[in-house]
């Protein structure tokens, strides 16, 4: 059998951070990406290889249906593989204020950041399940942030999407039980990665959360990368269900 690590969002930031830890495990890399230059893909392909694994990326919107067979499609055509790793690290949603006389979120902005950091959780998840690509022993981790149950300012769509893939996950989580399959949310602390960059008042962010760690800096995405290797070698499915904090203790003191 031959494990791979399905990685949406795995170009940069914490997904790339995953990636790389993964292929430091020998795990073969399947990465989704979209706005990310060729010559950066080849770059970061180029450094996966390097610890022995197969790597593939496509270019592709993670919530397109048709996208989405076409990937199925090709995993398929793997022999003997399982997807030891399905990570959601997509970061994509509509940063504006519910009320206001004008740029206030609208019907749209809301169903595509639902969409896009929720909703195809579930999707994914299911069409991997019905084709025999998870099995006993596999992981589902999805991103979530203090955001699933804190607000900012124009963060209000987005924190709507995080409480709902927390509870989305909960709920795969009891119905893939039985099949071996863990599910699980991390909670990153504040990391400086280009989605936080895109919030407005990132910076007073940034400052608060150094203040509030015990370990007075942020969290990088190579401390996520850290726990993903870790659980890379975990086979059972009995820590499921959770919400992971892997923010120093930021959380706590916040």
């Amino acid at each position: 059998m031959k494990d791979w690590a399905l990685i949406l969002g795995a170009s940069s930031g914490i997904g790339a951070a995953c990636a790389k830890a993964l292929a430091k495990e020998g795990i073969n890399i399947y990465g989704l990406y979209l706005r990310k230059t060729q010559t950066e893909i080849d770059k970061l392909s180029k450094e996966l290889t390097s610890y022995g694994v197969n790597v593939i990326f496509k270019k592709a919107n993670a919530s397109n249906e048709l996208s989405r067979e076409k990937i199925i499609a090709e995993l398929l055509k793997i022999k003997q593989i399982r997807i030891k790793m399905f990570i959601h690290s997509v970061a994509f949603g509509a940063l504006k204020p519910m009320i206001g006389n004008d740029g206030v979120l609208n019907k749209k902005n809301i169903e595509m950041t639902q969409e896009v950091m929720c909703n195809n959780l579930i999707y994914w998840a299911q069409e991997l399940y019905e084709n025999k690509l998870l099995l006993n022993g596999s992981h589902i981790l999805s991103m979530t942030s203090a955001g699933g149950r804190k607000n900012w300012k124009n963060y209000g769509a987005v924190s709507l999407a995080k409480s709902g893939i927390e509870s989305v996950t909960r709920q795969l989580s009891i119905e893939l039980a039985e099949y071996g399959i863990a599910v699980n949310a991390i909670q990153a602390g504040v990391t400086d990665t280009p989605a936080l960059r895109k919030i407005p008042g990132f910076e007073k962010m940034k400052s608060q959360a150094i203040l509030n760690n015990p370990h007075q800096r942020l969290t990088t995405p190579e401390d996520i990368g850290d726990f993903i290797k870790v659980l890379a070698q975990y086979e059972s499915s009995w820590m499921t269900g959770n919400i992971i904090r892997i923010d120093g203790g930021e959380d706590i003191t916040g």
